[in-house]
């Protein structure tokens, strides 16, 4: 388990540590910031402005880099021009090849393969997506 999702343990541990770290130095400052205004720092305010301030960073860096990874990577998934350009011209060279070597032999096996991969005249048919 720990192998296999080595880099989420790490990336989790990043995360655990640097929250940890932000909200114990914001702690220590708002308390300065309380003593140098001569009041007691009350743990409620400091944890909705902790709180405020967290979902602020979450909300423009980690959502929008979240965006990013993720809605790019499903884009490029359910075929965008940009995610198959290579595999078209990989492919239409591999049948060009496949039909030489044996012209009836050939088509029928690229046939069968187009067919378990659910491509058509060499293009792929997004999972869920109709033509």
């Amino acid at each position: 388990m720990l192998r296999s999702y080595a880099y989420a343990w790490i990336t989790l541990g990043f995360f655990l540590v640097s929250f940890v770290l932000h909200w114990g130095f914001g702690w220590a400052a708002f308390v300065a910031e309380q003593q140098a205004h001569h009041q007691v720092p009350q743990l409620a305010e400091y944890l909705v402005e902790a709180g405020r301030d967290t979902f602020e960073n979450w909300q423009s860096e980690f959502l929008q880099l979240l965006w990013q990874v993720v809605g790019l990577a499903y884009f490029l998934y359910v075929g965008s021009p940009s995610s198959k350009e290579n595999d078209d011209r990989t492919e239409a060279k591999l049948d060009a090849l496949l039909e030489m070597v044996g012209k009836e032999e050939g088509k029928r096996r690229i046939a069968e393969i187009d067919d378990k991969f659910l491509r058509h005249h060499g293009h792929a048919t997004p999972h869920g997506h109709e033509k």
